[in-house]
């Protein structure tokens, strides 16, 4: 199989306000309640249906991904970026049709990161053209991708139920879905100035998954505009909406504007799960979500547009998702 692998992130330019951003603590969702069938599942869907709605992004609790295997994945992480050059060179290139891409220009988007890019979905596809050094990647970090996949199948079951569309809308959409590790590394910041690993942006796709070693993520108020440092307690994911959620969602859902600092103490690596519709399923608004007050806000697109979007001279400012969306005077 063949597919474009670029970054599944869309740049956000408009200016924030500066200053230092506050600690605060994301909505806590507790998974091990949606696998129930009474009232708790329920009043979970409602706590979803708050997050989405009101921030963007929740934390999630009782996952049933053991520590181990989340230790394990972040240290192949870790192991990969301190493999030798020469190894790291071998998907080192500018082809985006590759599989598996590093890179660790900062250049654009990336202040101050190194990243690794691949497929996960289905893993007995892609897991061949991960890494072979160090050894043990492929396995720790397709354990890990198998059992986050698992989360997230069942959280954007969740989050559809939440829209009022029912857990299983899309059918099977959803399993047949593209799923993308990135996986990142950042130095610790010890340059007076650089302060940012990864420039604002929001990210392609339904539902981003991160995993960090330490804090550094930090996100937008969707109402303030201010930047809150996210603070992440050990054994917990943090989930947070993305593009393609926003359009089907027809703006009820709002894609998170998100940012990596540098932290001052410590490097940091985090694996981010990206999961989304297959490379050229169309993604629209809910027609159950349209109405004369409500009419379409946006375009339909797929995984396969994002990677062939260029922003014009005439829309240079423009992110992807903001290309997505209709203009009511058109």
């Amino acid at each position: 199989m063949s597919a474009a692998l670029l970054s599944s992130i869309s740049l956000v330019p408009p200016p924030v306000p500066n200053g230092e951003p506050e600690p605060v603590q994301m909505p806590v969702i507790d998974f091990s309640k949606l696998q129930q069938t009474d009232g708790s599942r329920l009043a979970v869907i409602r706590d979803v249906e708050t997050a989405c709605r009101e921030i963007g992004c929740f934390q999630v609790i009782n996952h049933g991904i053991s520590k181990s295997v989340m230790e394990r994945a972040l240290s192949a992480a870790n192991d990969f970026f301190k493999s030798p050059a020469q190894s790291k060179a071998e998907f080192m290139s500018p082809d985006i049709t590759k599989p598996v891409r590093y890179d660790c220009s900062n250049e654009g988007i990336n202040k101050s990161r190194s990243y690794l890019k691949h497929y996960a979905h289905p893993l007995e596809e892609w897991i061949k053209f991960w890494p072979r050094e160090p050894p043990s990647y492929r396995i720790k970090m397709g354990q890990y991708a198998v059992e986050i996949r698992r989360v997230a199948l069942c959280l954007m079951h969740a989050i559809l139920q939440s829209l009022g569309l029912g857990q299983a809308y899309l059918g099977t959409k959803l399993e047949e879905g593209i799923q993308l590790l990135a996986v990142n590394s950042y130095p610790q910041s010890t340059q007076p100035g650089v302060t940012l690993g990864l420039a604002p942006h929001s990210d392609y796709g339904f539902i981003t998954i991160l995993l960090p070693s330490c804090p550094g993520l930090e996100v937008m108020d969707p109402k303030t505009k201010v930047w809150m440092s996210v603070q992440q307690p050990a054994d917990t994911l943090h989930v947070h909406i993305g593009d393609h959620l926003e359009a089907l969602s027809n703006g009820k859902y709002r894609t998170v504007v998100h940012r990596a600092a540098l932290h001052s103490e410590n490097s940091r690596v985090s694996i981010a799960s990206i999961h989304g519709l297959a490379m050229n399923e169309k993604v629209r608004s809910a027609e159950e979500l349209v109405d004369e007050q409500n009419p379409v806000m946006y375009k339909e697109s797929s995984f396969r547009d994002f990677l062939d979007f260029s922003p014009s001279k005439e829309t240079k400012n423009k992110s992807y998702i903001d290309s997505l969306r209709i203009d009511a005077a058109e």
